[in-house]
């Protein structure tokens, strides 16, 4: 009886030591997982053009190869000072990636999954989906869109923070935010001059 009492207790113990290894075991293969997405990245190609290369990607979920439509000396001439090479981060807005330019007051640790001070991002969405995503921007609560004319098909500033640009099948759209000030939209407006011709 005893035998069968200390059986069941080795039992119960392994059990829960393998139950509290599975979130380890199922978090080190999401870390290798993201590992692995990250080199995918770092193995981008460079646009052209010597000390003004940008990175690009090749991912799936990049529905556009954003960088390879600004140069780092434009995203410089935006924001009024010198700048990183382009990064990606998402653009969970216009479900595509971002390409991000910092300046050298850019707040550390940079994250170009989100807005920051400093920068400049650029998306652009190419296909069906660039009139939906420009639509739903434009109808999000946090957007007070100001129809803005000269620019593609449609444009309009969101209020606060950036210009978006409807030009045939592709949607673009610009954040210009200097270092110690609000989000410009005179730079916004140049830079996206820069970039319609390419689109």
């Amino acid at each position: 009886m005893r035998t069968n009492h200390v059986v069941l207790r080795a039992c119960a113990i392994g059990v829960a030591v393998a139950m509290a290894l599975a979130p380890v075991t199922a978090a080190s293969a999401s870390k290798k997982s993201t590992h692995h997405a990250k080199t995918k990245h770092k193995k981008a190609k460079h646009h052209k053009g010597g000390n003004k290369s940008t990175t690009t990607t090749t991912a799936t979920n990049a529905n556009f190869k954003s960088c390879s439509v600004v140069t780092q000396a434009a995203a410089a001439s935006a924001i009024g000072s010198s700048v990183t090479p382009g990064v990606l981060g998402n653009a969970t807005v216009e479900g595509g990636l971002a390409c991000v330019f910092y300046g050298p007051s850019a707040p550390t640790p940079t994250t170009p999954n989100v807005g920051q001070a400093d920068s400049v991002r650029v998306v652009v969405v190419k296909g069906s989906d660039a009139l939906t995503w420009y639509n739903n921007y434009k109808s999000s609560p946090e957007v007070h869109a100001e129809p803005i004319t000269g620019y593609g098909d449609q444009a309009y500033y969101d209020g606060y923070a950036s210009l978006s640009v409807l030009k045939g099948d592709y949607y673009l759209r610009v954040a210009v935010v200097p270092a110690g000030a609000p989000p410009s939209l005179p730079k916004e407006e140049q830079l996206a001059n820069t970039i319609l011709p390419k689109l």
